[in-house]
């Protein structure tokens, strides 16, 4: 424990600002991944004449991937390494990112989405955990809320794809996938930057190792601060290594253990609501701007103002994750999302519906910086990458029926049916965190994790 203490004394700095552009990077392609898709579908439909039932299953192809590639990394993530995880699955997304850019049918491509987005799935689930062991207690919080900001960009970025891409060019829509498999030179970067959580090295008795790490971030932090602060004395005791094997039955046992089940189920809900919700709205607006008389060029430039309003989502609710504790950002910007979406569903003008959906963008994704920030903080070390790979799957649950759901019930429901069931949703997610969620802000991660160990 004390060469854990050694690493939390540490004050953040260079070194830790590069893990956050390291890890910043990884987001912001698999955002622009996720986001380019609702670019496609008007492009997909002229292409193969899609109905919009197919549309849909396009939708939800690549969080149907994500699900699987969650689910995935996690449990590989807590045997081999979240380093290994983290650089295979940016890989294996990247190369199914250019298959489906060659696609020559509606099959392929749905196909080729499904894997691309598996690789995405998985990066995007170890990414949080991995990097949430090096930072210090007291700015975890901002740290890794940050670091889900990053996930703007490549929104964004996908909104410009979308914008001066997919409808000026032949093929555009293909062109677009390529740009989405460039990151997969980053590898080249990975490789010889990042460090294994010392965290994950000493679960698996891997001391030397752990000690190596910790020494050279010491000295690298204190190259860039100057003498770095005294270690805490500390009585707890160190982690164990007797820990069982991570599969997922041994998983699902212990995270819905009596110990463990609340944590889980309050995590599990608030994943579902918000992935729903976000991929509902997003997956949608254009299809839905399109629908209510605004071009397709025009449905675009609205979706790049909305996309936008994400930035300061994200690093607001980072900033607040701090000073109001997770749970409480998270109550806070889930029912900012509520009124956001009650509000959208009654608006009828370009305009209107740009700034709503703007508002509504905003408290969406700074909720999922609450969350990233949130979830790997309740799991214990030996399971942290897993729980929060499941988590995160779960919440793909939602992610895939909501594009579905939405598609199959727009003409029903109508463009306020729509936005008035996502608000009703929301409010449900409000309801759990406020009454059952844990504290966390300023708590280091074996405090918030180890009365729970000796369930193992």
């Amino acid at each position: 424990m004390t060469l854990l203490a050694r690493l939390d004394r540490l004050p953040l700095s260079r070194p830790h600002y590069l893990l956050l552009l390291i890890g910043g990077f990884g987001y912001t392609f698999d955002g622009m991944d996720g986001a380019v898709v609702a670019f496609l579908l008007p492009s997909a439909r002229e292409a193969w004449g899609l109905t919009d039932g197919q549309l849909g299953l396009i939708g939800s192809a690549t969080p149907f991937g994500f699900l699987f590639g969650a689910c995935i990394a996690g449990l590989l993530g807590d045997r081999i390494g979240r380093k290994k995880v983290m650089m295979y699955a940016l890989a294996f997304y990247a190369f199914f990112s250019v298959i489906a850019a060659f696609a020559p049918n509606y099959e392929a491509f749905l196909g080729s989405r499904v894997l691309a987005g598996a690789g995405a799935g998985a990066e995007s689930a170890i990414i949080a955990p991995f990097l949430s062991e090096f930072v210090p207690a007291k700015r975890r919080g901002w740290f890794i809320g940050a670091l889900a900001g990053f996930f703007s960009f490549g929104f964004v970025m996908a909104a410009l794809i979308g914008r001066f891409i997919v409808p000026t060019m032949d093929n555009g829509w293909r062109v677009a996938q390529l740009l989405t498999a460039v990151p997969v030179l980053m590898l080249l970067w990975w490789r010889r930057s990042l460090p294994e959580s010392p965290r994950f090295l000493l679960q698996q008795g891997r001391e030397a190792e752990a000690e190596a790490v910790v020494a050279d971030m010491e000295r690298r932090v204190e190259q860039a601060t100057g003498p770095l602060p005294p270690v805490p004395e500390t009585s707890a005791a160190p982690p164990s290594t007797a820990t069982p094997a991570v599969n997922l039955v041994s998983a699902l046992k212990f995270l819905w253990s009596p110990v463990m089940a609340k944590r889980t189920a309050v995590i599990w809900l608030i994943w579902f609501v918000i992935t729903f919700s976000y991929y509902g709205f997003f997956s949608w607006i254009p299809t839905l701007l399109v629908g209510r008389g605004i071009t397709v060029t025009k449905s675009f430039e609205f979706s790049i103002i909305i996309y936008l309003a994400q930035i300061p989502g994200y690093f607001s609710a980072a900033w607040l994750s701090e000073r109001l504790d997770r749970k409480n950002t998270i109550a806070l910007y889930l029912a900012g999302s509520a009124v956001s979406a009650f509000w959208l569903s009654q608006m009828d003008t370009p305009v209107s519906i740009t700034v709503a959906g703007a508002v509504l963008s905003f408290f969406l994704n700074g909720t999922y910086a609450g969350v990233y920030s949130y979830t790997p903080e309740v799991f214990p070390t030996w399971i942290r990458a897993t729980g929060t790979g499941l988590s995160s799957a779960f919440g793909r649950v939602g992610s895939i029926l909501a594009p579905t759901i939405i598609g199959l019930s727009a003409a029903s429901l109508g463009f306020a049916g729509v936005f008035g069931l996502t608000t009703a949703v929301l409010v449900a997610g409000v309801i759990c965190v406020i009454v059952f969620g844990l504290s966390t802000a300023g708590r280091s991660l074996e405090d918030l994790t180890e009365p729970v160990e000796v369930t193992k």
